[in-house]
């Protein structure tokens, strides 16, 4: 969707829920963090400077079946609760799983201030020395001990059922069915095996945010101020959000010209977090297998001219050592604390 289409709707939407004397300003595609059909603007009164609102407008893709990532609407119970229980996320005054306004479903949330620290290329308005790089990973496992106290149960007992360990692992077959290089397929089809074979007995589930790392913080000053992008949230192992971060921090599951900045450790991150480090290998081999997988299916979108988007071609070339580390660990829980070669 063009910015001049959505400027349009906004162009009927805002009056209606603002009154007659509202308009919009400084309508803006929200690019950081390739946050998809998301976009920045604030609400004026006419003949006045004054801001009555500054909003963050998130679609559903138009024409896409609406399920899971795609179902942006599913968000707006689940940010509601959690910002009523004070925790770090927009809230959002407005939502409609209709066509009415929009012509697709849509979140709209209030604007928190702060960037997200893209942790692969961040930002060139970051510091990027290990002093103001590793409180940002700090700050970010911190809130995710929050996160994962939250009582879903009593705040959002009808939003969706768990998901059991191991359909966490199965659900990615036909997603890594569509890698485009065979060797890739192998190797995700034997890490998926002995990931089937040595499946811990899981957590008690909690809410999951499904991508959670710096890159979907925002961050103002240095202080974390938000988690956003929330549409691979789910009910299940809280251990899946510590193992993504873990994976993300080990070197040994990136090529050296494309790895994530991050100056702690994936054994530091376990036990800030709380976690047992030695326990943490099989969670840190299964986030490596999602990240490969969702790879997998993203080069294959772009080569295909599907979805363009070159970044993918710098994770296609992390693929076989995002499932090489992945089968390390499963074969070896020790390897996760071996000092890099």
């Amino acid at each position: 969707m063009k910015l001049d289409e959505v400027a349009t709707h906004l162009d009927r939407f805002v009056p209606a829920h603002y009154g007659s004397s509202a308009a919009v300003d400084g309508l803006q595609v929200m690019e950081a963090g390739h946050a998809g059909l998301t976009f920045g603007f604030r609400v004026l009164e006419r003949g006045s400077a004054r801001v009555l609102a500054r909003l963050v407008l998130k679609l559903s893709p138009p024409g896409v079946r609406r399920a899971g990532n795609t179902d942006v609407f599913r968000q707006a119970p689940l940010l509601r609760a959690l910002h009523a229980a004070r925790l770090p996320v927009p809230d959002v005054p407005w939502a409609g799983a209709d066509e009415a306004w929009f012509g697709t479903p849509f979140v709209m949330m209030t604007f928190l201030p702060g960037m997200p620290f893209f942790v692969w290329q961040p930002d060139a308005r970051f510091d990027r020395s290990p002093q103001a790089v590793a409180p940002l990973w700090e700050q970010c496992i911190d809130a995710l001990v929050q996160l994962h106290r939250f009582d879903w149960r009593h705040h959002l007992p009808d939003w969706e059922q768990p998901t059991a360990l191991h359909d966490e692992i199965t659900r990615w077959d036909r997603i890594v069915a569509k890698a485009p290089d065979p060797a890739w397929l192998d190797a995700a089809r034997r890490v998926r095996e002995a990931l089937l074979e040595r499946m811990p007995p899981g957590p008690a589930p909690a809410l999951v945010h499904g991508d959670y790392q710096p890159g979907n913080m925002l961050y103002d000053g240095g202080r974390l101020t938000g988690i956003i992008d929330w549409e691979l949230a789910s009910i299940g192992s809280p251990l899946l959000d510590v193992g993504w971060l873990m994976m993300l921090a080990d070197p040994r599951s990136w090529q050296a010209d494309w790895r994530p900045l991050c100056p702690i450790t994936p054994h530091a991150i376990a036990l800030r977090y709380g976690a047992d480090p030695a326990a943490m290998a099989w969670w840190q081999a299964l986030a490596g297998y999602r990240l490969g997988a969702i790879s997998c299916l993203n080069v294959h979108l772009h080569r295909s001219g599907r979805r363009p988007d070159a970044v993918w071609e710098r994770f296609a070339l992390a693929i076989p050592a995002l499932f090489g580390r992945a089968a390390a660990l499963l074969r070896d829980a020790g390897a996760l604390n071996e000092p890099e070669a």
